[in-house]
């Protein structure tokens, strides 16, 4: 049944959020410390996701996706990084090249992969970083060259999200190496895996484990020249950006969801704690942490929203993004510290999740664009929309 009104659009997300917060009660949240100490890919975890249609979550009806607002995706994602933020990358990085297919995709492009995206028969994420260029992608390396009806693919990625357990990405190269400016040169592919689509290894990391993170390499890599997003050559930098913003919103709903969980973490053990006979939230040392805490979350959350809304809008939101990215990420990474100081010793122990979270959250100012970055566009979306 279509959905005509607000109240009832309302109804309908929150409803997907009930069954969210259900699932990850009961599906997740048991299996969490195993898998993330095994670094285990919850393959039975992405199964069950792939049946709530959650692969589809902000692609359209049309296309067979649930068509949520992205207000709605962050509180989702926010309650999945609160019981454990790998699975929520797994889904981020897929709905990135989602969403450069659906804003930027032909219609042929469209109606061939979106429904393929959405049902999570094909998953994946964004074939980006390369191993001397993160944050500077004008600066990539891997070549694409028109050869016949394909075009042929050389060169190397890395940190790249969903590529073992994946099978396809949106892959940013080079079409013309020479150009000037260099974005011009740019273009972004449909890459499905197949011969001369090497996943050369998975990468260990600290935190955000149970995650496929790995290296690859494109060897005379062929793709079909309809795989070419939008059909026209250098345009990939600008159809990759506005994917990210969605991804930046992801970032900061991922931080508020880890923010929101050392919280919560923090005021608990604080109550059962007792110091110098009596709970140490009783102690002012601890109520101003908390006081902090509590705050830096909330601020943090109310510019996630106002990012979704303005992204709902269809407005540019390069700097709203970056804000809530900037604050969220921080807000994430402090909350932590701070709940590892009220646990005292115990925070610092596996049988506690705060170590977890403390090991999770810096990933999140560094990826997605550096907090550094953030602040750059912050500071020149400013001075753009208000010329002196």
């Amino acid at each position: 049944m279509a959905i005509r009104t607000a109240e009832e659009a309302a109804d309908h997300e929150q409803l997907i959020i009930d069954m969210v917060d259900k699932f990850l009660g009961t599906e997740v949240q048991p299996h969490v410390r195993a898998l993330e100490h095994d670094d285990v890919y919850p393959t039975e975890i992405v199964e069950k996701m792939r049946a709530m249609g959650l692969f589809g979550c902000v692609i359209a009806p049309e296309f067979g996706g649930l068509g949520l607002s992205t207000r709605t995706y962050a509180k989702i994602i926010e309650r999945m990084s609160a019981v454990w933020m790998s699975i929520s990358g797994i889904i981020n990085s897929h709905l990135i090249m989602a969403t450069a297919v659906q804003r930027h995709g032909t219609p042929e492009q469209k109606a061939s992969f979106l429904p393929r995206f959405a049902a999570g028969e094909l998953r994946g994420g964004v074939g980006l970083t390369e191993p001397d260029c993160g944050t500077d992608l004008q600066a990539i390396r891997t070549v694409a060259r028109r050869v016949g009806d394909a075009y042929v693919v050389n060169g190397r990625k890395t940190w790249i999200t969903n590529s073992m357990y994946g099978n396809c990405l949106a892959l940013l190269v080079k079409t013309d190496p020479g150009a000037s400016p260099r974005h011009r040169g740019m273009s972004l592919l449909i890459a499905e895996k197949g011969p001369g689509f090497t996943v050369n290894r998975k990468l260990e990391k600290l935190g955000y484990r149970g995650i496929d993170t790995c290296e690859l390499s494109f060897d005379d890599y062929r793709v079909p020249a309809d795989r070419l997003i939008g059909g026209v050559e250098g345009r990939g930098l600008q159809q990759i950006l506005s994917g990210l913003e969605l991804g930046r919103i992801n970032v900061a709903a991922r931080g508020v969801g880890i923010a929101d969980a050392a919280l919560k973490e923090a005021v608990r053990y604080a109550q059962l704690r007792k110091t110098f006979g009596k709970p140490i939230c009783e102690h002012q040392a601890i109520q101003l942490k908390l006081g902090d805490m509590a705050t830096r979350l909330e601020a943090a959350r109310l510019l996630t929203y106002r990012a979704a809304e303005a992204y709902d809008r269809g407005e540019r939101c390069d700097m709203e993004a970056g804000m809530a990215k900037l604050a969220a990420t921080e807000a994430a990474l402090e909350n932590s510290i701070e709940a590892m100081r009220i646990h005292g010793g115990y925070g610092y122990s596996t049988e506690f999740n705060i170590e977890r979270m403390y090991r999770d959250a810096p990933l999140l100012v560094i990826g997605e664009g550096t907090n550094e970055l953030q602040r750059i566009i912050i500071a020149k979306q400013l001075i753009e929309r208000n010329r002196a």
